[in-house]
């Protein structure tokens, strides 16, 4: 086993894109249409209050990425439930200093938070070839339960039957696999679910759904891949456009700056306290979907950090190593750089400057 410290890589250039955007309603000044409180002005109070007494973890900049070699299942598509502990385990201690999963876990959440886990299985459609995979979630699962919380206050949720299903994590009736405790929930909400009172974002109007806003506390379990329209999609997008009604709204300009914005809503980030990166695949062109095999590569990787604009500037590195690679543009060059990455950072979600974003590798 071999561990070291190190910044990350160069990372694509961190341009920002606002040009014609500026004069727009989705320019970044749009004043009211940023904070989610003022957004929707007269609504009630939709930010997420931690049990009282607790202080989630957060360390800015700060990611642990574990790997492993020959951990897929014979077909190649899906980790070992070892592999997928061992290695979770082991991000999770790493990134709190903690002995063992349970106590990991509890810098994050809380035996009375009400915990939604959002997972990405829209790759996975056909097939469950690329999703955040059921041994990796199951493994999340296990943590949350192991820092006290009853399994009856934990949710999985996804957006179509279609995308729980290829996840694994249940079938498309919403049918849990038995390999998750008794008692943990699915939600699937349809893009419709939702109960708050509309939110106007860069002049959009949205919801974020009913499982998203129950929560108290939002585990991400994002993936490695490319994007069509907006070039990367990692920690940000699997919330800000799986997570809310209107996601098809959101996808103008590269969608620059509208993942920022959506992430910047106090909603959000109340609550979203820890991202969990599923590397164990990745694709590097023609995403979000897995149209090319091809472009479907192994990485047995694991991370886990707090911060979505390192693990997004992160991920973007690699995509765009394997594209230089395999002879393919680089994002900027195929004109979908993700700019909002950099926005993102401008609006005091993360991390972006990689000087300043430290990452443990530990090979097990």
């Amino acid at each position: 086993m071999t561990t070291r410290r190190s910044l990350v890589p160069a990372c694509p250039s961190r341009r920002v894109f606002l040009g014609t955007l500026a004069s727009s309603s989705l320019a970044l000044g749009a004043g009211a249409l940023i904070g989610s409180r003022e957004a929707w002005a007269g609504g009630p109070n939709l930010v997420a209050q931690p049990p009282a007494g607790f202080l989630p973890l957060s360390v800015p900049g700060k990611i642990v990425k574990v790997t492993k070699s020959n951990v897929m299942q014979p077909n190649g598509l899906w980790p070992t439930e070892a592999a997928a502990q061992a290695m979770l385990e082991r991000a999770m201690m790493e990134l709190t200093g903690k002995s063992d999963i349970g106590a990991a876990f509890a810098r994050f959440v809380h035996k009375d938070d009400k915990v939604a886990i959002k997972p990405n299985g829209i790759a996975g459609q056909k097939g469950a070839t690329m999703g955040s995979n059921k041994e990796l979630v199951l493994a999340v699962v296990r943590g949350v339960i192991a820092a006290g919380v009853p399994a009856a206050n934990i949710v999985i949720f996804e957006q179509y039957p279609s995308f729980m299903a290829g996840t694994r994590v249940a079938d498309r009736n919403g049918t849990l696999d038995s390999a998750f405790p008794a008692g943990v929930r699915t939600a699937i909400h349809k893009n419709e679910d939702a109960s708050m009172p509309t939110l106007n974002v860069g002049g959009v109007p949205t919801k974020f759904v009913t499982p998203f806003t129950e929560a108290t506390a939002v585990i991400n379990v994002g993936l490695i891949k490319d994007h069509s329209i907006c070039g990367y999609t990692g920690c940000m997008k699997n919330i800000t456009h799986g997570s809310q009604i209107a996601p098809h709204l959101f996808h103008e300009h590269n969608a620059s700056p509208q993942i920022a914005q959506l992430y910047a809503q106090d909603i959000v980030k109340s609550r979203v306290r820890l991202h969990i990166t599923d590397g164990f695949k990745l694709i590097y062109d023609e995403g979000p979907l897995d149209k090319n095999k091809t472009r479907r590569v192994l990485h047995e990787a694991v991370y886990a950090t707090t911060d979505p604009v390192a693990m997004d500037v992160i991920g973007w590195g690699v995509v765009e190593r394997w594209r230089k690679d395999n002879g393919l543009p680089s994002l900027r060059e195929a004109k979908r750089e993700p700019l909002y990455i950099k926005t993102a950072s401008e609006l005091g979600l993360g991390i972006f400057d990689k000087n300043h974003i430290a990452m443990r590798e530990v090979t097990l």
